[in-house]
């Protein structure tokens, strides 16, 4: 009998859990799941993701990359210092209790308890509550993406993370690595309660009976989250019918999923643009723009794009992605060989020289093919470069070492805004403020850091747009750096599963809008 019963048992775990009659149920197979119910344990896309389906932010971006109204319903400027935030009202948390600005404020000021957060709030003196349903939150210095920044806040809820737990350890902690309250309960606004949390197994969230977007298209009652990590697993679970909408689809099975007649493919350009850098301390030949000119009109991105990628990427001749405040439409990709060729000749370089790359070969799709491309393209215009791969564990380490002339670096801004490109990616490398931390080409141009410095400060919209637009004329003209493409983010769904309105550029699914017909 014992025997029997725990087969039955067995296979009563199988079954996905009950719903009433007519309830909707998505069956979701992503890649991986959330690593905790605290969203600000982690700064990761899967904790985002989370986040927005449990929690809800202040403001979100829309597929356009405008701002949308959520928990605030209204901001303004009140100096070029302070945002005033109008809070919506009769709000409810998963738990019963009010949504108040006390909880905006309790959950600002974790963010400095929390390792991942600190950092991205450093340029902020503080959140402060005006009334109930009003608070400000100020800057230690004009800053233009004061807004942007509140699309992290996820309010929290400040009573159900009071006091200690049974260990007499706060319910507030942030605990990385070790247990917690938050890493095991949660209490949001958000559409979906967490009602079934199997870490790395099986998550499942139900609708929130009380919650406050009754405009909202979403009929899906219950969320069923499987993690499948091997790529042709999560294809066959579509195809299979086990799962109803899974991301991301490798770029080997678009085919399989479009053909399909049960399913289909979306794709939706991303912000991470793929580059390489050329290190001018260590190749001389590096430091003449003309060399840096042949190598960008060198390479191929609208072919790797075609035949590598096929169709997983947007090719790109700047930093910025459409969408973001400094992409200029003028800045096209600019393949020409004959060009390239003329270039090199005109840098006293027509017999080439000898150089060396190195690139993951598991940190970006298809990053290694990308590279042996790039030997191939390269050694057309006589640059032989001897190129080295390895598993992005390892990479990391040595690319701050910057121990090849040509290095691969893909970047997707924290801000969703040009200027983290700059900031990081292009400024004169220093130490001491952080800026071009991960300019491993050491491109050092003094106007680009007064411009990148002057947008960072300046409030007034439509002047930052300009000097973000000058900086990638700048990087263009100057050949600051190699650009490939951005990544398009895949997703696979059954024909009823209307996934196209839900995705956008940060890959963050608004399943709490989804439709499934």
């Amino acid at each position: 009998m014992k025997k029997v019963f725990v087969f039955c048992l067995a296979i009563f775990m199988l079954i996905p859990l009950a719903t009433t009659a007519g309830a909707k149920t998505l069956k979701l197979g992503l890649d991986a799941g959330p690593v905790s119910q605290d969203p600000q344990v982690q700064l990761s896309g899967g904790m985002l993701q989370y986040s927005h389906w449990v929690f809800d932010p202040l403001v979100r971006y829309r597929q356009d990359m405008s701002f949308e109204p959520r928990l605030a319903e209204k901001w303004e400027r009140v100096d070029d210092l302070t945002m005033r935030f109008y809070l919506r009202k009769g709000v409810k948390f998963h738990s019963g209790n009010a949504f108040t600005a006390k909880d905006v404020k309790f959950t600002f000021d974790r963010f400095y308890k929390s390792a991942d957060f600190k950092g991205l709030f450093a340029p902020f003196e503080g959140c402060h509550i005006v009334d109930d349903h009003t608070l400000d939150i100020k800057t230690k210095k004009p800053y233009a993406l004061l807004i942007n920044m509140a699309t992290y806040i996820f309010p929290l809820d400040s009573q159900f993370y009071s006091g200690t737990d049974a260990s007499g350890q706060p319910k507030d902690a942030v605990v990385k690595i070790g247990p917690s309250f938050a890493l095991h309960n949660s209490s949001g606004t958000g559409p979906y309660k967490v009602s079934h949390w199997e870490q790395g197994a099986k998550y499942v969230f139900d609708r929130f009976a009380n919650y406050w977007d009754k405009k909202s298209p979403g009929n899906v009652d219950q969320i069923i989250l499987t993690p499948i990590k091997e790529d042709a697993t999560r294809v066959a679970a579509l195809l299979s019918g086990d799962v109803d909408f899974i991301s991301p689809v490798p770029p080997q099975d678009f085919k399989r999923v479009s053909k399909d007649t049960k399913t289909k493919l979306i794709t939706y350009p991303g912000g991470r643009i793929i580059t390489i850098q050329l290190n001018q301390k260590r190749r001389p030949e590096f430091k003449d723009a003309r060399v840096r000119q042949a190598i960008v009109h060198a390479i191929n991105n609208e072919g790797i794009v075609k035949k590598i990628m096929k169709g997983t990427a947007t090719t790109a001749g700047q930093q910025s992605p459409k969408g973001y405040m400094g992409h200029n439409p003028k800045l096209k990709p600019r393949y020409g060989l004959r060009k390239a060729k003329k270039f090199m000749k005109e840098a006293g370089l027509a017999d080439g020289f000898e150089c060396t790359m190195i690139a993951p070969n598991n940190r970006y799709v298809n990053d290694e093919k990308i590279a042996e491309a790039v030997v191939s393209m390269l050694a057309k215009i006589n640059i032989k470069v001897n190129l080295k791969t390895m598993p992005k564990a390892q990479y990391w380490d040595e690319f701050d070492a910057q121990v090849a002339d040509i290095q691969m670096i893909g970047w997707h801004s924290d801000t969703e805004d040009s200027g983290n490109f700059s900031e990081f990616l292009v400024m004169c490398p220093n130490k001491e403020t952080g800026y071009g931390q991960y300019n491993s080409g050491n491109y050092c141009n003094p106007k680009i850091d007064e411009l990148t410095m002057a947008a960072q400060t300046e409030t007034d919209l439509k002047k930052r747009a300009k000097i973000l637009k000058e900086i990638e004329q700048i990087l263009y003209d100057d050949a600051a750096f190699v650009p490939f493409h951005w990544q398009n983010h895949s997703y696979g769904g059954k024909n009823k599963v209307d996934i196209k309105k839900i995705v956008n550029t940060m890959n963050f699914p608004y399943l709490g809008d989804l439709v499934i017909k």
